[in-house]
């Protein structure tokens, strides 16, 4: 008899166990390299309010989260970039409904050193120097000495959003390409450091990756006649800063459960005022 109590006992307690464990759940999130700050800053104040809550969020490039989503890898993929037409039909084709949310902007902030004089571009000097038109700082007022360009590599929205809009000046039949001469980088956080030390070099990150004082960052115009523009909140906001763009959230469905209530917290004031500490801009006023 008392075995029989102590086994029920036992099982009771592996059941309250067992039912403490399934209160954990666990989310994944992956993408942008541009965004993974904001969105490990996102966790954390959402794990603060909800403690049962395990949240993974990692890089790689837009193209690997959205890449992941598809292949059933993760739960929310981060992206610097809308989701191309073939992405859409491959998810469709594994039986997914993607769907986007558009959490916050960035203004592309192109960036060199502190010690370089150049503090101007048009889009047409940003396009023939990442086309390899422009290879001398000479050329565009600086010293005489070679351009060291930067890039974000192919699997970055970041990437893929300059040549859209930098050097096919939005052109959707452009067929302009970056140079072979151009560093393609595996990480923001490379081309910021390599700026930062190197006065030759010029790159572009997110406006989140701006050091005032280890970079400048350049004011840039559409065209000759256009007046230069500073990459500021302000500017991304009021719509006159030219390399401008929006950022997003893709979840395989229509979110439930821990990544609705995410979502739902990262376009909460309160997850857009992380936004505009981790400074990029927050989709609305605040």
């Amino acid at each position: 008899m008392k075995r029989l109590l102590i086994a029920g006992v036992s099982l009771a307690f592996l059941a309250l166990v067992l039912q403490g464990c399934s209160r954990t759940t666990s989310t994944e999130i992956k993408g942008s390299d541009t965004m993974v700050n904001l969105g490990n800053a996102w966790a954390e104040a959402f794990r603060a309010e909800h403690p049962g809550v395990s949240i993974s969020v990692t890089g790689g490039g837009s193209g690997v989260g959205i890449a992941a989503l598809i292949n059933g890898d993760t739960d929310i993929a981060e992206s610097s970039r809308e989701m191309k037409q073939e992405e859409k039909d491959q998810a469709k084709k594994a039986g997914l409904d993607p769907q986007e949310f558009v959490v916050a902007k960035d203004g592309l902030s192109v960036i060199v050193n502190q010690r370089n004089s150049v503090a101007k571009l048009t889009i047409d000097q940003l396009a023939d120097i990442y086309t390899g038109r422009i290879t001398n700082w000479k050329d565009i007022g600086g010293k005489d000495e070679q351009i060291v360009v930067l890039s974000r590599d192919k699997s970055s929205g970041t990437h893929v959003f300059f040549l859209e809009h930098v050097l096919r000046k939005g052109n959707s039949k452009g067929t302009e390409e970056y140079a072979n001469t151009v560093l393609m980088q595996v990480s923001s956080q490379s081309i910021a450091d390599e700026v930062a030390q190197n006065t030759s070099a010029i790159g572009y990150v997110g406006m989140g990756y701006v050091d005032a004082v280890r970079h400048k960052a350049i004011a840039v115009a559409k065209d000759a006649e256009s007046p230069f523009v500073e990459p500021t909140t302000e500017n991304v906001l009021n719509e006159t800063y030219p390399i401008a763009r929006p950022l997003y959230l893709y979840t395989p469905k229509s979110p439930e459960g821990t990544v609705k209530d995410f979502i739902d917290f990262a376009l909460s004031d309160e997850g857009q005022k992380i936004v505009e500490k981790i400074e990029f801009v927050p989709i609305k006023a605040l």
